[in-house]
């Protein structure tokens, strides 16, 4: 494994817990802050813009076929903050469920798309990825409070509020999700167990299930020793999977085979998400959240480009 460090500079400041950027056209990208409850925009020079006020607590962001962009509210967090670091420590006081959420980037308006399947309320939405077809996959992280954790599943929905179907369950705190550049593989981190599964695509929110043992259905692609914790994940052009990860701060790299193929370093501990942008999707857009970052470096490879996702110019 290659021990590297994150070439890069700052480019945004005093963001309030960010997470799910994704890179816009026009060198902008929008980002949510959890802490602060909102759809964010920065601008290639680091201006900073309230896109809109989602309430809650705004996690992963994908852009869908309509131009809107569709966030995962977890509901909340109660947070903690030492010397200027601010770490989420479990639910929200007022928490009452999650939801996805769609947002006009035009107007600012925000309609609730999901916040049940089948009558079991969304825990914790987390992370989302667009398919070709136009549908979603997304992570629900569960939720923890002081006494007990609810556990999470992966789901699959439509944009049009007519379809949402649990395709996987039950995981401990499921985050970062990414399908490969063929879309046959569906990717999932686990975070409280620094996890990273795979699963066959077999049709809209319909997984390939492998049998007992394997706690959640899926194939385990790695596992990192020690102390580690996974975040959220983007897919490489050429397939690789990058992991952000909390704790041992950076970004890992495994290979579709499961091998460990590059540690980059950040500057933080809280290294959260990780997007690609740029015209020619080499520029790593990396929230650093403790202390509120968004952080851009040049990366040794393209990023995959995502459904709905147009070059920069």
């Amino acid at each position: 494994m290659k021990q590297l460090k994150l070439d890069g500079q700052v480019i945004a400041t005093g963001l309030r817990f960010p997470e799910g950027p994704v890179a816009l056209p026009d060198g902008s990208v929008l980002l949510t802050e959890i802490a602060g409850a909102t759809l964010t925009r920065i601008s290639r020079n680091g201006d900073v813009e309230v896109v809109a006020q989602v309430g809650g607590g705004p996690n992963g962001a994908a852009l869908g076929p309509d131009g809107h962009c569709y966030v995962c509210n977890n509901g909340g967090f109660s947070w903690r903050s030492d010397d200027g670091f601010t770490r989420p420590t479990g639910a929200a006081a007022d928490y009452a469920g999650g939801a996805i959420q769609r947002v006009n980037l035009t107007t600012g308006a925000v309609e609730q798309l999901y916040t049940h399947c089948d009558g079991v309320p969304l825990h914790g939405p987390n992370d989302i990825v667009f398919d070709a077809g136009g549908g979603f996959w997304f992570s629900d992280f569960g939720k923890t409070f002081e006494d007990r954790i609810l556990r999470g599943a992966v789901y699959y929905a439509r944009t049009d509020g007519s379809f949402i179907r649990r395709a996987a369950h039950p995981f401990l705190t499921p985050n970062g999700i990414g399908l490969s550049p063929d879309g046959r593989t569906l990717y999932v981190t686990e975070t409280e167990t620094g996890r990273l599964w795979s699963y066959p695509v077999e049709g809209p929110g319909r997984l390939g299930l492998a049998p007992w043992p394997s706690p959640n259905g899926g194939k385990l692609v790695h596992g990192l020793p020690g102390f580690q914790r996974f975040d959220s994940l983007a897919v490489e052009e050429g397939g690789n999977v990058c992991v952000a990860t909390l704790v041992n701060g950076g970004i890992h790299v495994f290979s579709p085979a499961g091998d460990l193929l590059e540690f980059h370093a950040a500057p933080e501990g809280y290294c959260t998400n990780i997007c690609f942008g740029g015209a020619d999707r080499r520029t790593a857009f990396i929230t650093l959240s403790g202390y509120g970052q968004l952080f851009a470096a040049r990366w040794p490879r393209a990023g995959l480009a995502l459904a709905n996702q147009k070059d920069s110019a």
